[in-house]
């Protein structure tokens, strides 16, 4: 049977705009696409130009650095500021000692923040709701209220110039925002995998340890970043309990280059950069960890 023309001319339309309408929406999703692209590329390099900033003068004279109209580039690259640095500092020492504090009290932090979340996301307990109101209550309490306190407690057991009040706390808790980081975490899991851990006759150690931790990789890995960018760049804390040289952490050694009068920032920014480099490498190495971590945390409540 004959097919009229006007119909084959409706059918072809109607074969054809669905088409042109695809090719519309896949347009405007990579011209929105290339919009990020571009505004995002302008943010990270409108942030990473104090970073550039700091490696550029970290390779310049005392006189270039403050030359004016500002040089972004030295006229000879000074690879002998980070030679001076390092010696100024005493680098490898104090390299020793926050390496130790930063491991220990991250270590620390980890396993007590851990047990102490486990505790409040998969026991039941009276009170266990309030208390955990009452952990989360002190983040409320600025650190600086209670210095003098702790710093008391720390001269009368005669831990002053040592490391341990800079570890030994660590191991009492952790801290109340990674117990509510790991809590969330573990709150995410199915309580089924405990009831059945407990009918092959598991205790709460082996379900914690072998069972619910092996999960939360991803949670311990968030936590561990914080912890170790915290710690590494920990300034306040050895100021306050160390005095001694041979016990001051790569953020004291900083400060050397700080004059009554002046301050030497080349060196300093030489200085800055070997100390960053370990929290920055540590960060993009983790990074997936910490993203996870910290997205899956706050799915349940």
């Amino acid at each position: 049977m004959a097919v009229p023309n006007a119909a084959i001319g409706t059918g072809a339309s109607s074969l054809v705009r669905p088409a042109k309408r695809g090719r519309g929406m896949t347009a405007t999703r990579r011209l929105q696409r290339a919009l990020a692209i571009c505004t995002m590329s302008f943010g990270a390099i409108f942030f990473l130009l104090p970073l550039f900033w700091m490696v550029m003068s970290s390779v310049k004279t005392s006189s270039e650095v403050f030359a004016y109209p500002p040089k972004w580039f030295p006229a000879s690259i000074q690879w002998g500021n980070y030679a001076t640095a390092f010696e100024q500092m005493h680098f490898l020492t104090l390299l020793k000692n926050s390496a130790l504090i930063t491991s220990m009290a991250m270590l620390g932090a980890l396993i007590s923040s851990s047990m102490a979340a486990y505790a409040f996301a998969r026991l039941r307990f009276a009170g266990r709701d309030l208390w955990f109101m009452v952990v989360l209550a002190t983040m409320m309490l600025p650190g600086y209220v209670t210095m003098i306190p702790v710093y008391v407690i720390f001269r009368l057991l005669g831990w002053i110039n040592t490391l341990k009040p800079l570890i030994i706390p660590s191991f009492l808790g952790g801290g109340a925002f990674y117990i509510f980081l790991l809590r969330q975490y573990l709150m995410t899991i199915p309580y089924d995998l405990d009831d059945a851990a407990r009918m092959d006759g598991c205790s709460h150690y082996r379900i914690y340890w072998n069972i619910l931790m092996p999960l939360a990789r991803p949670a311990l890995g968030a936590a561990a970043i914080f912890l170790f960018i915290g710690h590494w760049n920990d300034f306040f804390g050895p100021l306050i309990y160390l005095h001694s040289q041979e016990n001051f952490t790569l953020a004291l050694g900083l400060y050397r280059f700080r004059g009554p009068y002046t301050v030497e920032w080349n060196y300093l920014m030489a200085g800055t950069l070997m100390v960053a480099a370990a929290p920055l490498i540590i960060f993009f190495v983790f990074q997936r960890y910490f993203i996870e971590g910290m997205v899956m945390s706050g799915m349940k409540g």
